[in-house]
């Protein structure tokens, strides 16, 4: 580890001097904890832990760590931590950013400097990148400051690699044993928290005393369990776009003549969408999930908006605001056959201007190629990954859908179906939620998160994620433990071997509401989706 690619004693990157007065207000805030980590607890274990799926498989893969309990933090015991323990805890920011990561890297500093003595935190920079090159800050409280309770993951910035290869392993392990690390805090959604859990089982393996100990982030909300109620920086994200629909909705209504489509982030489930359809009551809202389940084509999608556009337009509302998960191509059966049968071809073939490459396609193929936009079917054939395939997150879905409802527009007024002008926009809310001011909640969940996972590493545990349950309650009667990641995995086959991957939390459509949030009424999502219908 070359000594210049260490910084152990750097100053923050943010001048309060420069904060608004919003900013500078939340500086001081002393934060509310669960009562079980305001006085001596213990940590209990709880029964021996299977896995999502494909037990015997991941059992392989975790010989070390599968089957571990999931534990609690219980008032007093006898197992009470002792205060005189020093610790060396690295942290670590991956993936994305969510609001309130912040928090959690204060959280876990106030637990060392409270609950241990003389402990240390290193927070590497850069996300995973940051262990594998040795490229670190020590933390102090003069450096957290700034950050309390402020959005964004510039304290030392995240990264998306992965820690995978054998000497990448290595060069984890060697990290671990320069800084003589008890443990090691990974911040981060599905895939970094499989990597954590990777990670906790090669150091158990080789047993190097490092612990790992997970966080579950994610602005999508699809890294939950019945242990892990909601993922941080979902509520602060949610509300976020929800005010932008809102300022929508009102100009939608003050000008009387558009129709507008906002995509919403969340690549793989709609829980974005439908929170923010539970918050706003939008005209129309798309769940994906809702999709899949009822076998909808795309032109069935169509065909559903524009039936409630001509519906509100005989009713004298010319206007309204459409919701649209970021993934919901990913839920259309067809659209995912055209997907690979275009890999396919353009991976072997040249798309000549004459159309004939697309004789190659199946009949469905080839009908609903020719159904989609000009732009559309560019983007397909065009916007290529490294690998040689579409880039199906690129794909406007918003623009396309726009254009396909106006071509059926025009067609229904050309039938006499329809008699209005429509006028659309198209917008997507995405980015601009990642990084916000963390809402109360977002900010009091992130700080008990990393209380509770200096806790656990306080304790000796590995291999878990950071739990923090009983949102609904006030903050005093929340509970705090670790779940066993290995209880939140299936495997995947890839290129001929199971892979392990914390299988991702879909909308169930017919499950209860799992979390609202602390200030949400208890009201039934059918009922507030039909009242999103009216004017």
């Amino acid at each position: 580890m070359s000594s210049s690619s260490v910084n152990l004693k750097a100053v923050p990157g943010r001048l309060t001097s420069s904060y608004s007065e919003v900013q500078a207000s939340r500086l001081d805030v002393s934060l509310p904890l669960p009562s079980v980590l305001k006085s001596s607890f213990s940590v209990v274990d709880g029964p021996k832990s299977s896995a999502a799926g494909n037990p015997e498989e991941i059992a392989k893969l975790f010989p070390n760590l599968f089957g571990q309990p999931s534990a609690v933090l219980n008032p007093g015991g006898s197992s009470v931590l002792s205060k005189d323990t020093s610790l060396k805890i690295g942290v670590v920011l991956s993936g994305g950013q969510a609001p309130g990561g912040h928090n959690v890297i204060s959280g876990i500093f106030d637990y060392l400097q409270h609950c241990t003595s003389g402990s240390t935190v290193y927070g590497f920079k850069g996300g995973p990148a940051g262990i594998m090159k040795g490229k670190y800050v020590e933390l102090s409280a003069e450096f957290v400051y700034p950050y309390r309770n402020q959005g964004g993951f510039d304290m030392i910035a995240s990264g998306r690699d992965k820690i995978e290869t054998p000497e990448q392993f290595k060069q984890a392990e060697e990290t671990a044993k320069t800084l003589d690390l008890d443990g090691l805090v990974v911040i981060g959604g599905d895939d970094s928290n499989t990597n954590a859990c990777l990670l906790a089982e090669h150091f158990r393996g080789k047993n190097i005393k490092t612990r790992v100990i997970g966080c579950p982030k994610t602005i999508d909300g699809d890294l939950k369990s019945k242990e892990v109620p909601v993922s941080f920086g979902f509520d602060t994200a949610c509300k976020l776009y929800s005010e932008m629909i809102g300022n929508v909705m009102t100009d939608a209504r003050s000008t009387g003549k558009y129709y507008h489509f906002v995509r919403l982030m969340g690549r793989a489930a709609s829980h974005i969408t439908l929170e923010c359809a539970l918050e706003t009551h939008p005209n129309i809202t798309i769940i994906g999930e809702e999709v899949a389940a009822k076998k909808q084509t795309l032109k069935s999608v169509t065909d559903y908006i524009t039936d409630i556009i001509c519906k509100r337009s005989e009713l004298g509302f010319n206007y309204g605001v459409i919701l649209i998960p970021e993934g919901l191509i990913d839920f259309i059966p067809e659209v995912q056959q055209l997907i690979a049968e275009l890999n396919e071809i353009l991976a072997h073939d040249v798309v000549d201007e004459a159309g004939v490459w697309k004789k190659k396609l199946q009949s469905q193929s080839h009908e609903l190629f020719e159904f989609l936009p000009p732009t559309i079917q560019e983007q397909l054939l065009l916007e290529r990954d490294p690998h040689g395939n579409v880039q199906v997150a690129k794909i406007e879905t918003e623009k396309m859908l726009l254009q396909m409802v106006e071509t059926e527009l025009d067609k229904r007024k050309q039938e006499g179906k329809y008699k209005r002008d429509f006028l659309g926009k198209t917008h997507f809310f995405g980015y601009e939620g990642r990084c916000g001011l963390p809402t109360n909640f977002d900010a009091n969940y992130c700080y008990a998160l990393g209380f509770g996972a200096g806790a656990l590493l306080h304790s000796g545990k590995t291999g878990l994620i950071s739990s923090v349950g009983n949102l609904a309650a006030p903050v005093e009667q929340w509970t705090v433990g670790g779940t066993a990641l290995t209880s939140l995995m299936d495997v995947e086959r890839r290129h001929g071997k199971f892979k392990p991957v914390i299988k991702k939390a879909m909308v169930e459509l017919e499950g209860p509401i799992q979390f609202l949030g602390p200030a949400a009424n208890a009201i039934n999502n059918t009922l507030l989706l039909e009242l999103g219908a009216q004017a």
